[in-house]
Formats: structure tokens, C-alpha cells, sequence
């Protein structure tokens, strides 16, 4: 079954589409053709700029860690041997800096509906059993429902389109670079990075998951070149925004200062 399907899916996508459509609505006046596109790109905007507190929140949780790594270093360096106990004074660290292992994964699940939502907008055909008129509109004579791949297969490829289909690449992979390189934390066990505090007992061990969640900006990519050039467009918005926000944020919430035994815990 398809997920936009379901009645209150469908609804929240229903009223989604309708504000896109008003606002291309509004601007085809100043913007003409490209007024659908314009309105793609506003749209994103609106709901990047909404969801800054979860940027906040994911900042804040890792400068929260790299706060306690050098406590966490000494504790393996202590009681590496004895892992059921260097267990116990991991969490009791967590719980005396008032820090969560998981700190910042939830405000990271919470956007998940939200992304669904507005990516869904830009790629399915027919929302709450009518026609998705936004990807019958074009941007420089390409319809925002086609994607680039198909319009290869197909031999529809002009030079306007694979110029589009450069620099939405080109954009996305050297945005999620410089992320990676200039933003990125080192992951816990990785050289550079905090180590790797025990698993807790039912607690997932995450570390695998976030490496490879760290790759998933060059996967997008290659995914711009699959979907609609409407959905091609909120990838591109969306993975700059993310760079410029993470970029800002650090400068503004700088880490505090590595806290060490009996120092009062900052709240976080």
C-alpha cells in the first residue's frame, strides 16, 4: 500500500499541495514559468527554517558528548579490562553530566513525518484522488514530474536539462563534502573521535548506524537523478540549508569546556 494513500496522509499531503499551488499561483505573475519551481523552493525554505530547533538540539547533544569525552577516555583508559564495570561508570557519568547517550536522535526521528510529508508532495502522481498538477509545470522546458534518468532513457535530454542535472549533482555532492570535512564529528572508536562508550544493557549499539548514515548527502545525489526535478529541487534546497544551518550553529553554540571529576554539571 502506498503510505500517501491513507486517509490522514493523503489529507496533511492535500493540504500541503494546496499551499504550494497557491503560492505558484501568486508568483507566476513576476515568476512565469518558473513560478511552480519558485514556489518548491519557498516551500522548503519555510519548513527548513521550522525545524531549526531540531538543529539546535542536534548541536547542542554533540557538543554535550564531546564535553565528557575526555571523562569517557579516562574511564576506558581505567577500566577497560572490567567492561561490566566500565558499563556502570559510563552511565553514571552520562547521568552526573546530565547528558543521554541518545541525546539529539529524537528531535531527528521527530522530522521524519514532516520531510515524508513535503518530499511526498514532489513525487506522487495523483494526492488525495486528484491530479498533482505541480509536476505538469516546467522549469526551463522540463516538467517537474520528469526526472533526469528517465528523460536519458527516453533520448528527451537537451543541454538546458543536463546543465539542471550538473549542478544539482555538483551542488549536493560538494555541499555534503564540505559537511563532512569542515562539520562533521568524528565518530566514537574512529581516529580524532570520543571513544566508544559500552552499550548499555537493551540500549542498540548506534555507532554503524550513524556511519552509515554519514554517506547517505553523496547517496542523495545520485537519488536527484531518479526523482522528479520537483523533488530534485527540494534536495538541493534542503542539503544546503542543512550545511549553511550546521555551519551557523556551530559558530553560535560553541562546545563548553570539557568538564572533569566533581565539576558541576551543565544541563543540557
Amino acid at each position: 500500500m502506498n503510505p500517501y494513500e491513507f486517509g490522514p496522509v493523503a489529507a496533511v499531503l492535500d493540504a500541503a499541495y494546496a499551499v504550494v499551488m497557491s503560492i505558484s499561483s501568486l508568483l507566476e505573475p513576476v515568476a512565469g514559468t518558473a513560478a511552480a519551481a519558485l514556489a518548491v523552493v519557498l516551500v522548503t525554505l519555510v519548513v527548513r527554517a521550522a525545524l531549526i530547533p531540531v538543529g539546535v538540539s542536534q548541536v547542542k547533544a554533540a557538543n554535550a558528548r564531546k564535553r565528557i569525552a575526555p571523562q569517557l577516555a579516562e574511564l576506558q583508559k581505567k577500566f577497560g579490562k572490567d567492561r561490566e564495570k566500565l558499563q556502570r561508570k559510563t552511565l553514571e557519568l552520562y547521568q552526573r553530566e546530565k547528558v543521554s547517550p541518545t541525546a539529539g536522535c529524537l528531535p531527528m526521528l521527530l522530522q521524519i513525518p514532516v520531510v515524508s510529508t513535503i518530499y511526498g508532495l514532489f513525487i506522487v502522481m495523483t494526492i488525495n484522488g486528484h491530479p498533482n498538477a505541480l509536476l505538469s509545470e516546467r522549469l526551463l522546458g522540463m516538467p517537474l514530474g520528469s526526472s533526469f534518468a528517465t528523460l536519458a532513457t527516453t533520448g528527451s535530454l537537451d543541454l538546458g536539462t543536463v546543465l539542471m542535472a550538473l549542478v544539482a549533482v555538483v551542488v549536493i555532492a560538494v555541499t555534503a563534502q564540505l559537511s563532512r570535512r569542515l562539520l562533521a564529528d568524528p565518530l566514537p572508536g574512529t581516529p580524532g573521535g570520543p571513544p566508544a562508550a559500552p552499550t548499555a544493557p537493551g540500549t542498540p549499539d548506534l555507532t554503524g548506524v550513524m556511519r552509515t548514515l554519514s554517506f547517505v548527502p553523496f547517496m542523495t545525489a545520485i537519488v536527484a537523478l531518479f526523482v522528479p526535478l520537483a523533488a530534485t529541487i527540494y534536495l538541493v534546497v534542503t542539503t544546503v540549508w542543512t550545511f549553511s544551518e550546521r555551519w551557523i550553529l556551530r559558530r553560535a553554540l560553541p562546545p563548553a569546556e570539557a568538564a572533569g571529576p566533581g565539576t558541576a554539571a551543565v544541563p543540557v
